[in-house]
């Protein structure tokens, strides 16, 4: 009986929670600042420029990690909610922000990524995506539309066709030195066919909206973000991960 009335119970967090979101999605999408989904044109976002001009700067940083490419965690390693769409070491990720919290170690060794980084309006989660050649991550979204999903194009393989997304039914492709914006809200599913490694600087940055809605959807906000750092995984200090 106690279980039965537990699992009402959670069921009916589940819908309210479910309930809720719809709600905010619907706001956010109304009266979103920068226009609707599933794809932005990167010009909406004027940060989006100075990134731009600084990625070889960025890229730099980066090719000195991946000589110690095994030290970089799996995503699933650093968040365990991920295992859902990855199991295996063909995705990995050098966080500096997971949604507001900060891995101090990583952030020191890339000063130059995390100055500019810093400077992102409604910056909260920022990393080096690197996505292993003839790796897939099936279809799957996001928490909820308030957050806006960029990727800078670092490492980027030439077979243009063999590595690209879909979100919602667009389909998009990555350059290097380039922004892509997009509302993972919406279905998206990644394809890397190449025989090279994708590697990004994936950005989770705060939905524009007018105030009062701004206010709702930032309370939204700390709602999710409140389990999603839950999920974070525990690492030894030497991995150079902070403890979540």
């Amino acid at each position: 009986m106690r279980r039965r009335l537990l699992n009402i119970l959670k069921s009916g967090i589940d819908k309210t929670y479910l309930a809720a979101r719809s709600l905010v999605e619907y706001l956010n999408a109304h009266f979103s600042l920068v226009g609707k989904g599933p794809i932005f044109n990167a010009a909406a976002f004027p940060w989006a420029a100075e990134l731009e001009s600084n990625w070889t700067s960025i890229r730099k940083e980066l090719d000195i990690l991946l000589e110690k490419r095994e030290e970089i965690p799996n995503f699933q390693d650093y968040s365990a909610r991920q295992k859902s769409i990855t199991q295996d070491d063909k995705w990995k990720t050098y966080v500096f922000y997971f949604y507001g919290l900060k891995e101090e170690d990583n952030c020191k060794k890339c000063p130059e990524t995390l100055r500019l980084i810093q400077k992102i309006p409604g910056m909260k989660t920022a990393f080096f995506s690197i996505l292993a050649p003839q790796k897939h991550l099936p279809a799957h979204r996001g928490p909820f539309n308030g957050v806006l999903r960029y990727h800078l194009g670092l490492i980027i393989p030439q077979e243009r066709g063999q590595c690209r997304i879909r979100v919602g039914h667009d389909m998009a492709f990555w350059d290097e030195g380039k922004s892509l914006v997009f509302d993972d809200a919406y279905q998206h599913e990644v394809w890397n066919d190449s025989d090279r490694e994708r590697v990004v600087l994936f950005i989770s940055f705060i939905r524009p909206l007018p105030f009062p809605f701004s206010v709702v959807n930032r309370l939204f906000y700390q709602l999710i973000r409140l389990s999603l750092v839950a999920s974070v995984v525990k690492k030894h200090p030497d991995r150079g991960i902070a403890y979540g």
